[in-house]
């Protein structure tokens, strides 16, 4: 029997399991694997192959083997509780994005257990117990769980005569797999937090206990993800905003964020920033309706593919909707009038606020919100001009990531959908054109099979922030689609009717989103030019108020953000306050000072600098804002 790994061909016997194979070829088979992919397929890398076949193995550090990791020690979680309290009845147990959790129904457990379960996982985890797969119909499957109501609900809801199970040990379970050999190989673990949760998610059924739990093959990758997670609480947007008094929520409007005087700062100065860049790339600014007839959203073909993302109304007895996204209303701009070739490329931008129903349970702070503004833009050209184009939205995005906010970013090709508009010749012609662009910039890209957005392809960039986190931001879409729904055109220097091709464009993305992404990125330190105080003046004493408020003056004429602090608390409460509160520079103002026309100077990090001119500090401050 034959079998590929990688580049080459061997000769082994049938039936030889994947663990077999590491050990025969431990040059071509990486040692750390936990699950392999034969001929597409994937499973347990302790099954035999029975045919020639291609196989592939996979470690703990790609999504596949990541995921057979985790759901290993959701098995694990779930033996420990059912050695300590057998009176329970297991559920599910998948995977999350921050690891794994099991549902449990007849179980009472309190955040003081937890240490008890993980001592039970580790001891199982000692114990090295082989993972074994069997399959048996579906009704002895049902009688083997006689006394899980859970289990067997699945089974007959699944239709499937034939159901797997993994055992290990003492402890049997309901799955497909695939799962990792031996329980060794769950060396760190950590069950991380207690829940609630409706049996399949619905409010009707049972409530049952949900334990969240994180694994890795080793303890210090254990430590370094505690570490972060510790790291990733002080930075939460959402502390920090709420400290800082730069933004707040309520139950009146969930998901819609109230920006404080601060916040909109912030907010308005992203906007105001991004004006400035698109008046070097040849953008128009627009002003659009927020409400508009159901019958536009038809013809754009989102009431039928994202309806339930979209608040509706009643307009003139009509049913109507609030704004989800700005295309289709620039559609609408471009109808307004004859366009000619020479009118092209028309670059329209619009911070317009948007709305989106997002379910209660997913929003999250700025990150997941149901009001958003984007740095949204939509380029009409002619399919001449796509390459230009798509070449100037690449430099661009490349100046905000790496040259603004010095963000290490990588990119994807988001392709296809299941449910998509327009023809697949169409859609060949998209992907294609957006992956030339990329190859002839030299940016590599892995492809996304399947999440392009329903009218067309796109390219999605991913920044990596201080903690190494990654995070979706700007997106570029090549959409042939809404011209043809909205019978867009344009005369050609041949006099003929053309298609104009949709450039769907935004580079911060959500501003809400870019907002908090920035906030646990800088940590609440945000740079010169975006921070809502960027000076704060500290009089020692009530007779240096007249200098220290003339300092203020001169710094707000130039239009620096300054604020005074004229409290009648100690210097070093003042300075520390202002530290807290994360002004860039701290002025300090006693007699010396008021003598010498200066200013002493220090940061908020407490770098002291001392005394500087008033005339040299202002200047200085305006080249670093410049």
């Amino acid at each position: 029997m034959k079998i590929k790994i990688g580049e080459k061909s061997f000769d082994v016997r049938e039936g030889i399991s994947g663990l077999e194979l590491m050990k025969e070829f431990p040059k071509d088979v990486p040692q750390q694997a936990v699950v392999m992919r034969v001929d597409g397929e994937l499973r347990d890398i302790s099954s035999g192959i029975g045919k020639d076949a291609v196989v592939e193995f996979f470690t703990f550090d790609s999504d596949e083997g990541l995921d057979v990791f985790r759901h290993s020690s959701a098995h694990l979680l779930a033996q420990a509780v059912m050695r300590l309290y057998p009176e329970a009845k297991t559920g599910i147990g998948p995977n999350v994005e921050q690891g794994f959790y099991y549902d449990f129904g007849n179980l009472k457990v309190k955040e003081e257990d937890i240490p008890a379960i993980e001592k039970e996982m580790e001891k199982i985890c000692k114990e090295n117990l082989v993972i074994e797969r069997e399959e048996c119909s579906a009704d002895d499957a049902v009688n083997r769980f006689g006394d899980n109501r859970f289990k067997q609900e699945i089974i007959r809801d699944s239709g499937e005569q034939v159901v797997s199970m993994y055992t290990q040990g003492d402890f049997v379970d309901l799955c497909r797999g695939p799962h990792l050999p031996r329980t060794g190989m769950l060396k760190a673990v950590k069950v991380m937090k207690l829940a609630g949760a409706y049996w399949r998610g619905d409010a009707k059924n049972e409530m049952l206990t949900r334990i969240y739990g994180i694994s890795f093959p080793d303890k210090k990758q254990l430590r370094q993800y505690l570490h972060l997670l510790a790291e990733a609480e002080k930075r939460d947007h959402r502390k920090i905003g709420r400290e800082l008094d730069w933004f707040s929520f309520h139950d009146v409007s969930p998901g819609s964020p109230f920006f404080h005087p601060k916040g909109a700062v912030i907010f308005l100065e992203l906007i105001r920033f991004m004006q400035k860049q698109y008046w070097k790339y040849g953008y128009d600014e627009v002003i659009t309706p927020l409400v508009y007839d159901k019958a536009l959203w038809e013809t754009s073909g989102h009431w039928e593919h994202f309806k339930e993302n979209i608040f509706t109304l009643e307009m003139d007895e009509r049913e109507a909707a609030l704004k989800p996204m700005n295309c289709p209303s620039h559609c609408i701009i471009y109808k307004n009038g004859s366009k000619s070739y020479r009118d092209l490329p028309l670059r329209i931008a619009d911070f317009a606020a948007l709305h989106r129903n997002e379910l209660r349970g997913t929003l999250g702070g700025l990150t997941r919100v149901r009001k958003m503004s984007q740095d949204d833009a939509h380029i009409f050209c002619t399919p001449e001009q796509i390459e230009k184009e798509l070449f100037d939205l690449i430099a661009f995005t490349k100046f905000i990531y790496q040259d603004v906010f010095d963000f290490d970013f990588s990119v994807e090709l988001s392709t296809k959908p299941e449910k998509a508009m327009g023809s697949q010749e169409l859609w060949d012609q998209a992907e294609k054109v957006l992956a030339e662009a990329l190859e002839k910039k030299g940016l590599k890209y892995t492809v996304n099979e399947g999440d392009g957005a329903f009218y067309g392809p796109k390219i999605d960039y991913h920044i990596k922030d201080a903690l190494g986190r990654s995070h979706q931001l700007a997106t570029l879409q090549l959409d042939f689609q809404l011209p043809e729904r909205f019978d867009l055109w344009y005369e050609g220097s041949d006099g003929k009717k053309h298609r104009p091709v949709m450039i769907h464009r935004a580079i911060l993305g959500t501003l809400e989103r870019f907002i908090g992404i920035l906030i646990e990125h800088y940590a609440g330190k945000l740079p010169l030019w975006l921070n809502p105080v960027q000076v704060k003046v500290l009089p020692i004493a009530d007779r240096h108020l007249e200098f220290a408020n003339r300092v203020v003056s001169e710094l707000h004429e130039k239009n620096v953000r300054v604020e005074l602090d004229a409290r009648s608390e100690s210097v070093n409460k003042k300075v520390r306050d202002a530290q807290l509160e994360q002004v860039n520079y701290i002025l300090v103002v006693g007699d010396k000072e008021v003598e010498s026309e200066s200013v002493n100077v220090r940061t908020r990090e407490n770098k002291v600098e001392g005394a500087v001119s008033l005339g040299d500090f202002v200047g200085r401050i305006l080249t670093e804002l410049n």
